[in-house]
């Protein structure tokens, strides 16, 4: 199965639950682990892998033949990105701008334009133990991150428990991320802004149609806004991680919960085994 963990904002501890989900995995499921926080995977601090293979990632835009163009504007007013613009007799490619999308070349009606490659990034594959790894690096200053993500989910082995650890937000790229997974974590912290962001994370899951279950993070004073939400949504509670000195040292060393403290690793597998409960229960409501 395919679970992806997500959140409504940045620092909940996303990557401590995903590095410690795929730590505790290890020995009992194949897994790989894939980074899709593309714009800033960090993953790789915890994990430590050994990277093996490289692969650009390149998005196609426009390269125009003057000999053949008859600066007709066909491409400029297909363009919904204004990724083009034509003057008297010149055209102008604004690279950055360009999704790739292919339009103005299969619409240019002198067939003036192909398209040649734009590298946006990187895919970087290996091993962490057990684990294997797959990471997505977006080259600093683009802007476009889902082209990197795709790039990084088309090494998806269906034949392993795969866990993929998504940007924060709810945006482009987070859809990218958890689009056709089986179940969504969620990581949130018990405070108004966490509650709020949790709040745009399950209306994404809602709209995708993916169950999805919460984990409590640096859980203490104020937890109670975060279960009173889930009770009220019927969204399970999955695991509770409390604000401890201990842990954040850990993390601060680059050494994921599951392995700097080995008694959590019975949380994770509990977890996990209530995430494959939920997501089979809706597997069989679909089938009816």
């Amino acid at each position: 199965m395919i679970v992806s963990i997500a959140s409504g904002k940045g620092g909940t501890g996303k990557t401590l639950v995903a590095t410690s989900l795929a730590f505790t995995l290890q020995d009992r499921e194949k897994v790989q682990l894939l980074d899709c926080d593309v714009e800033e995977p960090n993953d790789h601090l915890f994990l430590k892998p050994s990277i093996t293979n490289k692969e650009t990632v390149c998005i196609p835009v426009p390269k125009v033949d003057s000999s053949k163009c008859t600066y007709c504007g066909e491409c400029a007013k297909i363009c919904a990105y204004k990724a083009i613009a034509v003057m008297a007799k010149h055209v102008m490619v604004f690279d950055q701008l360009c999704h790739g999308c292919g339009a103005c070349s299969y619409l240019c009606p002198e067939h003036a334009i192909s398209e040649e490659g734009r590298e946006i990034g990187i895919v970087e594959s290996g091993y962490a133990g057990k684990i294997e790894f797959i990471q997505g690096k977006l080259t600093v200053g683009e802007a476009m991150a889902t082209p990197v993500i795709r790039k990084v989910k088309e090494r998806i082995n269906r034949q392993k428990t795969v866990i993929i650890d998504v940007s924060p937000g709810t945006s482009c790229p987070v859809v990218e991320s958890i689009r056709d997974t089986d179940f969504c974590l969620l990581v949130t912290e018990p405070t108004p802004f966490g509650l709020n962001d949790l709040m745009l994370a399950v209306d994404t899951t809602i709209e995708l149609g993916i169950p999805c279950g919460v984990i409590i993070n640096r859980s203490g004073r104020g937890e109670g806004i975060i279960a009173e939400y889930c009770i009220r949504n019927q969204i399970p509670v999955l695991l509770t991680i409390p604000l401890d000195i201990e842990i954040a040292k850990l993390y601060s060393r680059g050494i994921t919960l599951a392995q700097g403290a080995p008694q959590w690793k019975d949380e994770f597998h509990r977890a996990f085994s209530k995430i494959k409960e939920l997501a089979g229960e809706r597997n069989s409501c679909a089938q009816r």
